[in-house]
């Protein structure tokens, strides 16, 4: 444990995906800018940075994701249009991004994984603890508290820890084979839905086992708070058969020297990124608004 206070002000979102499993509908819209309801699914991940503490948010792009750095510009000519025509508040909350909170962008080039997405930052956040956050997962915003919870009480465990943070959430046993599953202490370990945060050390991840060989029922969903070396494993992680660096291989090397924890989660987060799983959050997020 680390006497030292270190506040979690980065997060990386990796956006340069191709959106395959959205097709052919993200072949020209990036998958991140489909509504959920009245927003794009990225306006709901950026909201729940901002409100976990997050400062400056690196998006981690490609030249034909152009879109999803101009959805965070400021579009002078709408601008100057809504507020001729006497649309003040449409305006402002088009300027929603508060003004301490920077966005960067920085630009994969080859699309190798999600680890080679996550040290594609480092130019930018080299020596800052930062947060990962993954574009096609939303978390509840209806239902759970981003200052409070899930990120917000990762980034503050970090903060008194030290400790790597990834957040967990049980699934059932049909479904194990489909995620990265945590192993703890033991083996079989069977969780029940979490009704307040904890964090729990973890031994390393099983990626994709078959229910009656995983070590728990607890899968990875996407959010992750990291130590800065992090960056440092995953330079040194070799590609797997695809060719591809994995974010889990150099969290298990993380894991070999040093403690990570899981973190359950509160609430229920939604899978944005597929078609089926996509309609059912569109059609929750639409019901909530209205």
């Amino acid at each position: 444990m680390t006497n030292k206070v270190r506040k979690v002000r980065h997060a990386v979102i990796p956006v340069a995906g191709f959106g395959t499993r959205m097709l052919p509908l993200s072949k020209s819209i990036p998958k991140e800018l489909l509504p959920l309801g009245n927003l794009p699914v990225i306006h709901y991940v950026i909201e729940e940075a901002i409100a976990a503490g997050i400062k400056h948010i690196v998006l981690v792009t490609h030249p034909q994701k152009q879109a999803i750095e101009n959805y965070f510009d400021i579009n002078v000519e709408l601008d100057e249009a809504l507020r001729d025509d006497g649309k003040i508040s449409l305006a402002d909350n088009l300027q929603w991004l508060p003004d301490d909170v920077k966005i960067s962008s920085i630009r994969q080039g080859k699309r190798l994984g999600l680890g080679h997405a996550v040290a594609a930052a480092r130019p930018i956040i080299e020596g800052h603890d930062f947060a990962v956050l993954l574009p096609d997962v939303v978390i509840d915003p209806f239902k759970t508290n981003y200052a409070k919870q899930n990120l917000a009480y990762m980034t503050q465990k970090f903060s008194e820890t030290g400790y790597s943070q990834i957040l967990v959430d049980p699934v059932e046993k049909e479904n194990i084979h489909k995620y990265g599953i945590a192993r703890l202490d033991g083996q079989n370990q069977v969780y029940s839905k979490s009704k307040v945060n904890q964090s729990i050390a973890v031994a390393g991840f099983v990626e994709k086992p078959e229910a009656k060989n995983a070590p728990s029922n607890l899968a990875v969903v996407g959010r992750y708070v990291f130590d800065h070396q992090i960056l440092d494993y995953l330079d040194r992680t070799a590609p797997d058969k695809k060719g591809e660096i994995q974010l889990t291989d150099a969290i298990d090397a993380l894991i070999a020297s040093t403690r990570v924890d899981v973190t359950t989660m509160i609430g229920d987060s939604f899978d944005a990124g597929s078609m089926s799983t996509y309609l059912k959050a569109f059609a929750y997020f639409s019901e909530q608004q209205t």
